[in-house]
């Protein structure tokens, strides 16, 4: 359902969150995330165009997220990257459906609805806190920071 470049701006976001308030190099954050770096330098320039990461250059230098993790929704990551596309007409066109969705086209609209909703709805702070059997990122269940 989702890209490539969703996943890959997601693992990127959820690594910065990880190491706030410290600055991450390219370098640093394509090891981390296992994102090929010229990739993830496309995904961080739509990421820094979004007003979600910012580049400090120089020594001790690299990207911060652009607030606290506790104030960036999966959502903003996911609308910085490939916005979702609500179904607002009818996706074939059909003069007759208009804005009136026929119950395939209204249904895929309310689940993309659901999934926006949940995406609004969620901290990249509370993904990195959630209890669970494994830690975003990383290999190690028992090693958990927090995200401020």
């Amino acid at each position: 359902m989702f890209s490539q470049t969703v996943e890959y701006a997601l693992r990127a976001m959820v690594h910065l969150a990880d190491q706030s308030p410290s600055p991450r190099t390219t370098d640093q954050i394509a090891v981390a995330t296992k994102v090929p770096k010229a990739y993830l330098s496309k995904v961080l320039q739509s990421l820094s165009k979004g007003g979600l990461v910012r580049s400090q250059r120089g020594i001790g230098g690299g990207m911060t997220l652009s607030k606290p993790p506790r104030e960036l929704t999966i959502l903003e990551v996911v609308n910085a990257v490939e916005p979702i596309r609500r179904i607002k007409t009818c996706p074939l066109g059909l003069a007759t459906h208009g804005v009136k969705l026929c119950p395939l086209h209204r249904r895929l609209d309310d689940a993309l609805a659901s999934v926006e909703s949940a995406f609004q709805s969620t901290t990249l702070a509370e993904v990195l806190v959630e209890p669970g059997a494994s830690v975003p990122l990383c290999d190690f269940p028992d090693l958990r920071r927090r995200a401020t």
